[in-house]
């Protein structure tokens, strides 16, 4: 899995940029468990910038571990109809003016394109991050509107934890903006429509539906880091390299997700396949919004620390009976709650929890100070403990 560059190479990240931090639940040691078979998973790619239409980058990399899922799979919400579709007609006549397709072109003169839409209507708009890395460092940014107007675009700041970014443009009227929806309130089955420019193609319009939530999605970020998108929206609405940043919508237009990453079947080489096999992951609006108004207004982007690694326990039995804490940083907010290693964590805040899923929506949904209740069983006693969240 990589950034796909336009010329098919992987794209470098920032130079001299440090590495993004991880969350402290990410990316773990193996924990103790019954020995596993050997399982070839799909190979997940960012739905990254590519250089001209029918171009597509090749893709390469794997995904760091499987995409995690907390068990929201029932419709529930606002579901628009059971196997119905948008009228995506309409929804791309309302949609598309305010859906831009983002080009960049680096210093030492790569160029790519990836999608974007307008949050504000004094030029405020909101893209991928990996869609922009290449061009920082002395590169540019310009930004096509569906009306075939560009403009050159000023980046207002980034976060590489939650692959955003955010652009500004200088418009002499105001612009029409995508109106955002309460990502909380979607549901598996509704249907939605996904815009941005596919390999270079502005203004195309798929359609689909949302197959799962609260996907756990590991994806790279600058440099040789990674980056888990929480709480992912997976839909099979067709996504490809290219609509990266751009929007998935539900049947009213408004904003469910910003399309980021994609699956795609490795060869037999074990490198990773073409475009769309139907599995794209979108990041919530509702993070989105969070994380485009810290930037906006200037705020730095602070996420809660939890001072330990961790990974699923697995039994006899193949089913995950909680999670084995491996680490604890000295001093760190898991310390100072008197959390050990071997300790095994049962519930945070009453809820069972048996995947890394409740840790990850932790770091990047809760605040700093946030005190949350934390079950464990330690040498076969069970007990609670407060843990107060730090920043990272």
């Amino acid at each position: 899995m990589e950034h796909a560059s336009p010329n098919g190479a992987e794209e470098p990240g920032e130079p001299g940029m440090p590495e993004a931090p991880l969350p402290d639940a990410a990316t773990p040691p193996a924990p103790p468990r019954a020995a596993a078979r050997r399982v070839h998973w799909p190979v997940w790619a960012v739905v990254a910038t590519v250089a001209g239409a029918l171009v597509l980058g090749t893709a390469g990399g794997a995904l760091a571990g499987l995409a995690q899922h907390t068990g929201r799979t029932a419709a529930s919400g606002t579901a628009a109809g059971n196997g119905s579709t948008c009228d995506a007609v309409s929804v791309a006549h309302r949609i598309l003016p305010s859906i831009v397709t983002v080009s960049t072109r680096s210093a030492q003169g790569a160029s790519g394109v990836g999608s974007g839409e307008v949050i504000r209507a004094d030029g405020y708009i909101v893209t991928n991050n990996h869609v922009i890395s290449s061009a920082l460092g002395g590169g540019s940014i310009d930004v096509t509107f569906s009306d075939g107007e560009t403009m050159s675009a000023a980046l207002v700041g980034r976060d590489p934890r939650s692959d955003l970014a955010v652009l500004k443009v200088e418009a002499s009227r105001h612009l029409p903006v995508i109106a955002l929806a309460d990502s909380d309130r979607v549901a598996v089955g509704q249907p939605v429509v996904a815009l941005g420019a596919p390999l270079g193609l502005s203004s195309t319009v798929t359609a689909g539906i949302v197959s799962a939530l609260d996907r756990n999605v590991t994806v790279p970020s600058d440099g040789n880091a990674t980056t888990v998108l929480v709480g992912a929206i997976q839909t099979d609405a067709a996504i490809n390299p290219g609509n990266s940043g751009g929007a998935l919508v539900d049947c009213s237009g408004r904003l469910i997700g910003v399309n980021t990453a994609i699956a795609t079947v490795p060869n037999e080489a074990g490198q990773a396949g073409g475009g769309s096999v139907g599995i794209g992951f979108a990041v919530p609006a509702n993070l989105t919004k969070h994380v485009t108004g810290q930037i906006i207004a200037g705020e730095p982007i602070g996420y809660a620390y939890l001072g330990l690694q961790a990974a699923p326990l697995v039994a006899s039995s193949g089913q995950s009976v909680g999670l084995f804490v491996q680490t604890v940083t000295a001093g760190g907010p898991a310390d100072a709650a008197g959390l050990h290693p071997g300790d095994v964590i049962t519930h945070i805040d009453g809820e069972r929890v048996t995947s890394l899923a409740p840790l990850n929506a932790l770091v990047v949904q809760a605040k700093p100070g946030d005190s949350v209740r934390i079950g464990y069983v330690r040498d076969g006693a069970t007990a609670e403990t407060n843990l107060v969240l730090g920043v990272q």
